[in-house]
C-alpha cells in the first residue's frame, strides 16, 4: 500500500503514496490505520491543515512545545516544495541538523515528522498546496519556531517571502529546546 523511502533525517520517515488515475482524475490515500499501526506510526490525528503558497514562500520552522507537541504528517497536494526538518531533540546525535526532501504533487510522498523536530517548507511553484495532519490540537501558547536562516540549511532561495511571525523566531543558537 505504501513504499517507505529514505527520510530527510534519522527518525523522520517518508512514504511514497500510491496515486490512482483514470479519466476522472486521480485519487491518493494519505492514511491507513492498520498499515500505520503495523509500521509503528502514530495515527491519532487531531487536526488537518491545508496551505496554499506562492513561489518562493517559506513557511517555518514550526513546532509545538510540550505538553502540546505532536507528530506531523506532511504531503504536497499540488505544485512542488522543498520540505525541511530540523532536529531539536537534546541528546540526539543529529541535534541542530536539518534535512530536506523535495515533495511534488504529481508524485505524492508523505513525510512523518515526530515530536522534537521543527518543520518548514519552501514553495517551489505558485499555488503549491500542502496538507498537514497533526496528532495534537493547536495550542497558541505552545506554538513556537526557529528562524529559517539560522541553522545552515541550503534553501533554494535567497530572499524568500515570509510572514512577520516567521521573521521573528529566535535563531537556533539562541533557542533553548524543550524536547
Amino acid at each position: 500500500m505504501f513504499e517507505e523511502i529514505p527520510g530527510p533525517l534519522p527518525g523522520v520517515r517518508a512514504l511514497r503514496l500510491r496515486r490512482f488515475q483514470d479519466v476522472r482524475g486521480d485519487f491518493v490515500k494519505l492514511l491507513h490505520a492498520d498499515t500505520f499501526r503495523q509500521a509503528d506510526l502514530p495515527i491519532d490525528v487531531r487536526e488537518i491543515y491545508v496551505s496554499t503558497s506562492v513561489r518562493n514562500t517559506i513557511r517555518g520552522m514550526h513546532f509545538q512545545t510540550p505538553p502540546h507537541d505532536h507528530a506531523k504528517f506532511v504531503t504536497c497536494l499540488k505544485g512542488r516544495a522543498q520540505d525541511v526538518v530540523l532536529d531539536l531533540r537534546k541528546g540526539s546525535p543529529t541535534y541542530g541538523q536539518a534535512g530536506g526532501i523535495e515533495l511534488d504533487g504529481q508524485a505524492p510522498v508523505l513525510v512523518i515528522i515526530p515530536s522534537g523536530f521543527a518543520h518548514g517548507f519552501l514553495a517551489l511553484e505558485d499555488d503549491t498546496t500542502m496538507a498537514y495532519l497533526v496528532t495534537s490540537e493547536h495550542a497558541p501558547a505552545n506554538d513556537a519556531g526557529v528562524l529559517w536562516s539560522s541553522f545552515g540549511f541550503a534553501w533554494s532561495v535567497d530572499a524568500p517571502i515570509l510572514s512577520e511571525r516567521d521573521r521573528a523566531f529566535p535563531a537556533l543558537a539562541d533557542f533553548q529546546t524543550p524536547f
